[in-house]
């Protein structure tokens, strides 16, 4: 990117930072197509009948738009625009996902996973692709995974994806909050290898 364009870039926040319609639109115009993408794809099957992805990706615009007149948002490039709304994005489909399960949980209609279970629903989670060959391929690395977890690390996730909170996992397994983190920051670790999205966890 040149100097000019960096400067024109750093104008066009500032302007929309003070609330200016047009500069927002300029703005908006530079991510939103990748959120809208990117909404669709993370939400997949699991999330799609109870979050609209165009609602997801009004709601990151909302938040960007008030993180720039606030000064709460950084953003040196329109990449950077793009990977901060697609982190947004993220972060508000997994706030989503664990208010869902635990509302399902808490009205008892949650229904415990079998061992079998945990590849799909992080296959889900993680939304599919468009090749079938690629799924496959990408559920075996799944069930791989999965059949190396240990029991505690297995309980830590069907917890996490019935909407547990961290400090609720600590008191209802036993351990220490920190020694949760641990182990949390190391299953995120070995699932993001894995391709799998974690913002959930």
């Amino acid at each position: 990117m040149s100097s000019d364009a960096v400067l024109d870039f750093a104008e066009l926040i500032n302007r929309a930072g003070r609330g200016e319609a047009t500069a927002i639109e300029a703005l908006v115009r530079q991510y939103e197509p990748k959120v809208r993408i990117v909404a669709r794809v993370l939400l997949g099957p699991a999330l799609r009948p109870y979050l609209d992805s165009v609602d997801l990706a009004q709601s990151v615009h909302k938040s960007i738009v008030t993180g720039l007149r606030d000064n709460k948002f950084v953003a040196h490039s329109p990449d950077d625009l793009v990977g901060l709304a697609v982190t947004i994005l993220r972060r508000k489909a997994a706030k989503h996902w664990r208010h869902l399960q635990r509302q399902r949980r808490l009205s008892g209609d949650g229904t415990a996973r079998g061992r079998d279970e945990l590849p799909g629903v992080l296959s889900t989670l993680s939304g599919g692709g468009t090749d079938p060959a690629d799924d496959a391929q990408y559920r075996d690395q799944l069930d791989h995974l999965c059949n190396q977890l240990d029991d505690a690390e297995r309980t830590i996730l069907d917890l996490r994806l019935e909407g547990y909170g961290p400090s609720e996992i600590a008191d209802k397994i036993g351990i220490s909050r920190v020694a949760l983190r641990v182990r949390l920051t190391r299953l995120r670790q070995r699932l993001q290898a894995a391709g799998v999205i974690t913002d959930w966890l």
